[in-house]
């Protein structure tokens, strides 16, 4: 009998997104009128590859229970940690009574809302039969400069240099297991590099360049702009 394949989504959202200045984390702040993480959470739901999705919200977020979503019948709330790889972890783990160990988790960035449903059954179907599974990314089309300080010491070679995108897609049981065995590592900056440092070598799928994450104010105005071309 074939296996039925079960792909979950986790959402790390506990961060407060200093560099947006500006007064609630960035997930919070509106675009084409709803906040940045219901735009995504939707982008993730209306997909249909998910069974549920996975959200860690810091225990002390007064905007999360606001918001529609957070009612979503396949939306459940985790509580977030310190650091991205704990809210993982959380979420991980809420999700145990549900998920078995060879389910797959697609990790995606809360401030992503650009997300499209094509780029997420392209990496479905790219890795569902991998060993180890692998992450949206980008080629590098600049040239990249290796520095100390404020000096050029090297020009890397940008043909082996890719932009890390999420969602980023591991089995379930090697995930947890991964986060767990590296938690603390300060390395460890995002899912493939703690699978990384366990000795396996996680796929690339090419990703699209809409798919931003906001990180500076400028930022919301390009992902609403990314929006209106992909309506």
């Amino acid at each position: 009998m074939k296996q039925i394949l079960k792909c979950w989504a986790v959402v790390p959202a506990a961060g407060v997104g200093k560099r947006m200045q500006a007064d609630r984390p960035k997930q919070y702040l509106p675009l084409a009128g709803k906040t940045v993480i219901e735009h995504t959470l939707n982008r993730l739901l209306q997909s249909g590859a998910f069974q549920a999705v996975a959200v860690a919200i810091s225990v002390e977020d007064p905007y999360w229970p606001e918001l529609d979503v957070s009612k979503h019948p396949d939306v459940i709330t985790a509580p977030g940690g310190k650091e991205r790889a704990d809210s993982v972890l959380s979420a991980l783990k809420s999700l145990q009574s549900q998920a078995a160990e060879e389910d797959w988790v697609l990790v995606h960035d809360a401030a992503r809302p650009c997300l499209t449903a094509s780029d997420i059954h392209l990496q479905i179907d790219t890795l569902k039969n991998d060993a180890v599974g692998g992450i949206l990314a980008l080629s590098s089309h600049d040239t990249l400069k290796h520095v100390d300080g404020d000096t050029i010491t090297a020009t890397i070679d940008r043909k082996h240099v890719w932009r890390a995108l999420t969602p980023q897609m591991f089995k379930y049981g090697m995930l947890r297991d991964a986060l767990q065995q590296t938690e603390g590592n300060p390395a460890v900056t995002d899912e493939a590099s703690a699978l990384e440092l366990l000795g396996y070598k996680p796929k690339i799928v090419e990703g699209r360049p809409d798919n931003i994450k906001i990180t500076r104010p400028e930022d919301l105005a390009l992902a609403q702009f990314y929006m209106e071309q992909q309506a």
